[in-house]
């Protein structure tokens, strides 16, 4: 059955649908404790019982992407749904999808195959489904747009009954106080905007995401108040093009920018990091920006996609802007903000690139020595216009890869480092299992050795050694031997992350696929250069936040052997909600030994009534 519109099956159902257990029903009876039991045991194998399933989240492309994620799997778990990071161990698999790049959406086509064979339910979501309503692979499944997530509990229910549903309408964009899943507790991804305004002659995504369509400021500002008041360490700004923000709705990003860091305490112990940002729009507000990014509590860092060092190949790109606006804005930055640290994205290959146009913009990564670039080939997009230019052969394209790349590594941006005191937010763990990751006021990755309490913490350390990617560093002074209840809210096991460049962090760890969505970052076969040690997955959900329900206190998990995530998400149901279970459970619990102390004097009296006879 395939539903045009997920109104067209739940219409007329009156309340929203789901497992509704009245309050009656758990003021059971002595007699019927028993009866009660197995019509509990009987939901629980029930496969259409909504909100007893297990979900299996996968989320390929940028930090936007990753933060729709966040919300759907908040939304799932408010409802009683499981999550688990193992795919086999899951009812239902949700594929959020990224459009950027061919290797990602091939990968997605991998899962969507994989998933099939093993006859699992499946919902697609994300900007390959907006942008491809068509495309043969999402025959038979059901689909998610992008700026409807916030149904994804009723698709999800009506994918597990059997329907295939294709949920595309655009209407109002998703509020932001939706229930959440973090993947790290001490991150929150805020998109402050869809859409953009540009029109990039390779960008599919602008097919997924439209225009640009902004959150006002108060929103955005009740938003960072709230994950403040969380325990949130760090709050990225995330965006199809963040300096594009407010030209909607008639405001700009400064406006947003100082209105969000009024909210953010005054000891800095929540840092705000704004997103990736094309030249055009913030070449007029240059120096407001600067004044934010000299903020205590702001990462001097910026992300600002160049793509090209030719500004023929960025007319053909449609970019909207020359080589020398973008230098114009790396100049400004470096000259006001002190430290400063910016990364770009380059194309290697763009249809019509000639030998001089990439030695151009082999001579602009070599003036700026930038610590972090993200080096791709160009790959052409079904229906986008670059599809339809003259190409440079595959050859070409993976040869000016592999020497632009060279150049890159051979700078050693670190080296002037080793032997100074900075300060460092730490926020995660690495992937070796060793270290925690720690980020400068310039974004600049720092790692450490030392126990899990300093989490969210900020911290002076001694840069001890430099390398290409990370520098390494040793604390000064005696570090916490218990974690600071404060600064850790919720205790779940913080999601590992890959030892990286800042802007990895950007970037989809399978697909490769940078924040810029607009700026095709690189998913090849050659690893980009700011890609690095991708040793283990980060599709795992540490904090959870929802609230229980009458539904979740009375029905239990099916399996037994549930994931790390799910045994996170039990933390902190059981934190909101183990009171209601414990004096329930007693209840019953007393109601079960009265009945046996019952039977048991009747069955002495039976006794003794039939012996004196």
């Amino acid at each position: 059955m395939e539903v045009g519109d997920i109104e067209d099956v739940v219409a007329g159902l009156g309340a929203p649908p789901g497992l509704r257990l009245p309050i009656n029903a758990v003021a059971v009876k002595p007699k019927r404790t028993s009866r009660a039991d197995r019509i509990r045991g009987e939901l629980l194998s029930n496969p259409l019982v909504p909100g007893t399933q297990t979900i299996y989240v996968k989320t390929f492309g940028c930090s936007h992407n990753q933060s729709d994620s966040e919300y759907m799997a908040g939304q799932l778990s408010a409802f009683g749904y499981s999550l688990t990071d193992e795919p086999d161990m899951a009812d239902l698999w949700l594929i959020n999808t990224c459009t950027v790049k061919s290797p990602s959406q091939s990968a997605m086509t991998t899962l969507i195959n994989k998933c099939k064979s093993v006859k699992k339910p499946l919902v697609v979501a994300g900007c390959v489904p907006q942008g491809s309503k068509d495309l043969k692979e999402l025959d038979g499944v059901s689909v998610i747009g992008v700026q409807q997530i916030d149904r994804v509990v009723e698709v999800v229910e009506e994918t597990l009954k059997g329907h295939e549903v294709r949920l595309f309408s655009r209407r109002t964009l998703p509020s932001l106080d939706l229930p959440k899943v973090r993947k790290n507790r001490f991150i929150e991804i805020l998109p402050i905007n869809v859409g953009c305004l540009g029109a990039c002659t390779y960008c599919k995504t602008k097919h997924a995401r439209g225009h640009l369509g902004s959150y006002t400021v108060d929103s955005l500002v009740d938003r960072v108040r709230t994950v403040v008041s969380e325990g949130v360490k760090e709050i990225w700004l995330s965006s199809e093009d963040t300096g594009a923000y407010g030209r909607d709705i008639g405001t700009n990003l400064p406006n947003l920018l100082n209105a969000l860091i009024k909210e953010l305490p005054s000891d800095r112990s929540t840092m705000l990091r704004i997103g990736m940002t094309n030249p055009p729009y913030i070449l007029e507000h240059l120096k407001e920006i600067a004044d934010v990014l000299n903020h205590p509590s702001v990462y001097s860092f910026l992300h600002v996609p160049v793509q090209s060092g030719s500004d023929p190949v960025l007319t053909a790109m449609n970019r909207e802007y020359t080589v020398g606006d973008f230098r114009k804005v790396v100049d400004t930055l470096m000259e006001l903000v002190p430290g400063m640290q910016i990364a770009t994205d380059i194309i290697c290959g763009f249809p019509g690139e000639t030998e001089e146009d990439f030695a151009q913009t082999v001579s602009l990564i070599k003036d700026y020595q930038l610590a972090q670039v993200h080096i791709s080939q160009f790959y052409p997009r079904p229906g986008t216009p670059a599809a339809r230019m003259k190409k440079v052969p595959s050859v070409e394209v993976k040869k000016r890869s592999r020497e632009l790349t060279t150049v890159f590594e051979s700078f050693s941006p670190y080296q002037e480092m080793k032997g100074r005191i900075e300060k460092i937010w730490i926020t995660e763990i690495a992937t070796d299992g060793v270290h925690l990751v720690g980020h400068t006021k310039g974004y600049i990755q720092v790692l450490i050795i030392a126990p899990e309490s300093v989490l969210g913490t900020l911290m002076d350390v001694k840069i001890t050694s430099v390398g290409r990617w990370s520098v390494f560093g040793e604390f000064l002074g005696e570090l916490p031997l218990q974690p600071n209840k404060e600064t850790t809210p919720n205790i779940s096991k913080i999601n590992t992350v890959k030892l990286s460049s800042p802007i990895d962090e950007l970037c989809n760890e399978d697909a490769s696929c940078c924040a810029d969505t607009c700026s095709s970052c690189a998913c090849s076969n050659e690893k980009s250069s700011s890609v690095r040690a991708k040793e283990s997955s980060n599709d795992r959900y540490g904090d959870v936040r929802f609230g229980s329900t009458i539904r979740s206190l009375f029905v239990r998990r099916r399996r037994s052997n549930k994931s790390s995530v799910e045994n996170n998400a039990k933390i902190v149901v059981e934190k909101r909600g183990d009171d209601k279970l414990a004096y329930l459970d007693w209840f019953l619990f007393g109601i079960i030994f009265l009945g046996s102390v019952t039977m048991v004097a009747v069955l002495i009296k039976f006794s003794s009534v039939l012996f004196s006879s």
